[in-house]
């Protein structure tokens, strides 16, 4: 049992961690191995991102204070949360990977998410679908060849029209 003292510090903590993100991904770690948060607390460090575990009733006060739209009941399980100074389909894509990297028997799952950019509440389903999203690079060069595609058709027909009127003369 944690003294008052500490849970202040979680706090303190936990507020500062909320100021400085711009996404939070909440997490049920329950049943994983610690040697494996570890994996995964060193990849975050790519997305300026942290892992930090509070108890949902110290989380629910610091989202009061911070005036974000998410009630932690609605999480029956442990909960962890990794915030980032990134959008939050990088840190969504990055534990995505991690879940996906260890299989199907994982227990470590995606349980919710919140954009404090734009104070938008994603639940599982929501949240799973912006981890299986390609990066915004990858997304970007797609759409670029998309575009680009009806006018390589145009060159190669003209091209190909070409080389036959020559080759009948």
């Amino acid at each position: 049992m944690k003294t008052k003292a500490q849970k202040i510090k979680d706090v303190e903590i936990g507020s500062s961690l909320v100021e400085g993100a711009k996404s939070i991904v909440f997490v049920d770690f329950s049943k994983t191995p610690t040697k494996e948060i570890t994996v995964l607390k060193n990849s975050l460090d790519t997305i300026s991102g942290k892992y930090r575990v509070i108890k949902k009733r110290l989380l629910q006060i610091i989202f009061k204070q911070k005036d974000v739209q998410v009630d932690t009941k609605q999480f029956g399980s442990q909960l962890a949360g990794i915030y980032s100074q990134k959008e939050i389909s990088e840190p969504a894509g990055m534990v995505f990977k991690f879940i996906k990297n260890h299989g199907k028997d994982f227990a470590f799952k995606m349980v919710g998410g919140y954009d404090l950019a734009t104070n938008v509440f994603f639940n599982e389903a929501d949240i799973k679908a912006i981890g299986r999203l390609p990066s915004r690079e990858i997304l970007l060069a797609q759409l670029l060849g998309m575009l680009n595609a009806p006018t390589r058709s145009l060159v190669y027909t003209l091209d190909q029209i070409a080389k036959s009127k020559t080759s009948v003369n």
